[in-house]
């Protein structure tokens, strides 16, 4: 089968197209047919090796498919069973083996792509806005980069929960798809200064959480925009890695909470798996939830998907096709 492999970690030159056996399943695992793999910053990280795996390895953490193979102690799928998944390494392939409580299954009236497009960045919103900080009616947000994968779904939980949401984006083009996504003010970060925006859209009293993505070039303004005891809400770093910080700033801002959240931690039994997954794909499903895929690629491509990943050249959602 065609797979990406990272040989050694490094820049978008080390995405390396091999041919490799299909794997076969273990006991616990079924084997899925890729039909779309989808493009995340923490596939960068992954790739650079700021999160570290020992290479060579396969790239990516979220697919969608066909289950081609099921092992011996596989009870709750079949082959032929529609399925996704996020958080087993690997997605960037023909065929990946996946433990099969890792797995779920894809609804009617959910495509390949959708699913594969939803479960990273789609239950990654959905445990920032309803567990690391559980967004009220009538609160106020700051959601950075909003017209991002993550942000445009965060715009939508946030105004679905019945929050004020600020948005942060960089062009017209994406001011215009963080307010159709429902961002009831937008700050164009590279002309404003969102701190400035941000307390004159509050009357000074600051917002109660910041969604932030962005990491290094946000991280000194965030702390100057909260309210007391507001939270800053880190689930990211695509500017770079936040320089070391002295808590005691916390207290002199005004009782205020970091949090650096992953989803792995999230999701790790399988009931709250399937709960968030099973929240987010009705959601879609439904249309209360609207995705944005706005580029595929094929396999082959991977290099460039990446390239235009960091160069911060999209918007929505971007997708490998085996």
């Amino acid at each position: 089968m065609k797979a990406i492999q990272v040989p050694k970690t490094g820049g978008v030159e080390v995405l390396t197209l091999v041919d490799i056996p299909v794997p076969q399943a273990k006991p616990n695992e079924a084997v899925v047919k890729i039909a779309a793999a989808g493009v995340n910053f923490i596939d960068v990280y992954f790739r650079e090796g700021r999160y570290p795996v020992n290479p060579p390895f396969i790239l990516g953490q979220e697919g969608s498919g066909v289950i081609s193979e099921v092992g011996s102690d596989v009870k709750d799928f079949k082959v032929g069973d529609r399925v996704a998944y996020t958080g087993v390494t690997g997605a960037y392939a023909e065929y990946q083996a996946i433990p099969a409580n890792r797995l779920v299954r894809v609804p009617v009236g959910i495509t390949d792509r959708q699913a594969a497009a939803a479960m990273l960045q789609g239950m990654t919103a959905q445990y920032l806005t309803h567990s690391t900080y559980p967004l009220k009616k009538g609160e106020t947000a700051l959601i950075h980069a909003a017209a991002g994968g993550v942000g445009l779904l965060l715009v939508q939980m946030s105004k679905n929960i019945g929050a004020r949401v600020i948005a942060t984006v960089s062009t017209e083009e994406k001011a215009k798809l963080a307010r159709e996504a429902g961002a009831d003010e937008v700050i164009f970060y590279t002309t404003q200064d969102f701190e400035a925006e941000t307390k004159r859209l509050t009357d000074g009293k600051g917002v109660h959480v910041i969604y932030d993505g962005v990491g290094q070039t946000t991280f000194e303004k965030d702390l100057n925009v909260l309210r007391p005891r507001g939270y800053l809400v880190l689930f990211g770093a695509s500017s770079g890695p936040v320089p070391p910080f002295d808590l005691g700033k916390l207290a002199t801002k005004g009782s205020l909470f970091i949090t650096r959240p992953t989803l792995v931690h999230h999701i790790a039994t399988s009931e709250e798996l399937q709960q968030r997954a099973s929240d987010v794909l009705n959601s879609i499903a439904s249309g209360k939830l609207k995705l944005r895929i706005e580029y595929i690629y094929p396999l082959k491509d991977a290099q460039k998907a990446h390239r235009d990943l960091e160069g911060r050249k999209t918007t929505g959602k971007l997708l490998l096709i085996p």
